[in-house]
């Protein structure tokens, strides 16, 4: 073998199925679903159109595997400052709701892809089913954070408290995802504290709370 020649390395399946899941937000965020064709997917993949066949039952399934992946990305997105958050149960749900209204989470493509999947719930069964899988991993972990607060205790139903508190962090998301000219750096993530706060009846927005937020949002906006 000549010492310029690159050695061979057989792709994964996880690899090639992830190439045609990425393929497929690319396209959908260009044109639409209706961009997605089976033949489109394969060209920006690099793969023949045989190759969807082996990994998906047909393009309704590699759409909905596409919703998942992007959901469940957002979804760790938001928890990925947790680990570094401090042990206090006010603290890192507030690095929660920071996260989950800062890039990358916040992101104009992301919009355009949720959209245009939620139209498909209403079609597409297994749409549907993606639908409510990655609603309730985002509100089960939102849950989990603020059934730790120590204030709330048994006093109130944590689930209801995370459907409204899940409530005021889409609408903010939305329009932080359309609208990004229209808010003051951190100024999203802070009113997002508040308002979550003000729901718990908990202190999210103190001086420490803002300067997490603020700090949050800058490191992410230089990242993207």
């Amino acid at each position: 073998m000549s010492a310029d020649r690159k050695p061979y390395h057989r792709e994964t399946e996880d690899t090639r199925r992830q190439a045609l899941i990425t393929a497929t937000l690319a396209l959908v965020a260009e044109g639409g679903a209706q961009a997605a064709t089976v033949r489109a997917i394969a060209q920006k993949a690099g793969v023949t159109a045989g190759l969807i066949r082996h990994y998906f039952q047909g393009k309704d399934q590699l759409i909905a595997a596409a919703y998942g992946h992007l959901m469940t990305r957002m979804t760790a997105d938001s928890a990925a400052d947790l680990s570094k958050a401090p042990h206090d149960p006010t603290a890192r749900l507030a690095a929660f709701v920071a996260a989950a209204l800062s890039p990358p989470v916040v992101d104009g493509q992301a919009l355009i892809l949720w959209a245009t999947f939620l139209q498909e719930t209403h079609r597409d069964p297994a749409m549907r089913q993606t639908h409510a899988q990655t609603y309730l991993a985002f509100r089960d972990q939102l849950q989990s954070l603020i059934a730790d607060l120590p204030a709330l205790k048994g006093a109130q139903d944590p689930r209801r408290l995370a459907i409204a508190c899940n409530a005021v962090i889409d609408g903010l998301w939305m329009e932080g995802c359309a609208l990004p000219e229209a808010f003051a750096l951190g100024e999203l993530v802070e009113i997002g504290l508040r308002a979550v706060g003000a729901i718990l009846g908990t202190d999210l927005s103190g001086q420490g709370m803002r300067d997490l937020a603020q700090t949050t949002d800058a490191n992410k906006k230089v990242k993207t």
